[in-house]
């Protein structure tokens, strides 16, 4: 690898960029797209998978940590679902000093929903347009960044958990 530079190449500066407008644009497209449909922001609709696909129940710390917020950031999302019915709170019977959020049935049900057009919009905007080798090397480019950044995260991504454990539910 060479060493840092002071500056981008043509070819660093559009992969850079590229991912970093590629990334807001869609993000907020997803967020419009769900919360004109569905009345929930992405966020949300994020939050409530990491619990479903975690069985339905995770610590707080656990959540903010699959979920990718900080734990005021999750704290405040979840007051908003538990206002909403969608999502419950409760001490774990083994350290009262943890909560554990629950996804309700209500919770389920909004998911499931909102889970259905969240993958079509996700096919229209980003997976239909790139070729199967494309999603290939793009699967590959960040398996190596986030291995380069946090070694455990690809094994942990096989293993079913973290970031990547939704890649073949979502």
């Amino acid at each position: 690898m060479p060493p840092a530079s002071d500056s981008f190449t043509d070819e660093q500066r559009l992969a850079w960029f590229g991912f970093l407008t590629a990334h807001s644009v869609l993000t907020r497209e997803l967020d419009a797209l769900l919360g004109a449909a569905h009345g929930m922001p992405l966020v949300e609709f994020e939050v409530l998978l990491k619990l479903w696909l975690a069985g339905g129940r995770l610590r707080m710390s656990e959540l903010a940590d699959a979920a990718l917020l900080s734990r005021s950031g999750l704290t405040r999302i979840v007051d908003e679902l538990e206002a909403l019915g969608l999502v419950s709170r409760e001490p774990d019977e083994h350290d009262g000093r943890v909560l554990l959020a629950t996804i309700t049935p209500l919770g389920r049900r909004r998911l499931r929903t909102a889970r259905k057009s969240h993958l079509a919009h996700v096919h229209r905007l980003f997976l239909d347009r790139l070729t199967l080798a494309q999603q290939r090397a793009l699967a590959e480019s960040w398996e190596a960044i986030l291995g380069a950044i946090d070694p455990e995260a690809p094994r942990r991504r096989r293993a079913g958990s973290g970031v990547g454990a939704t890649s073949a539910r979502t």
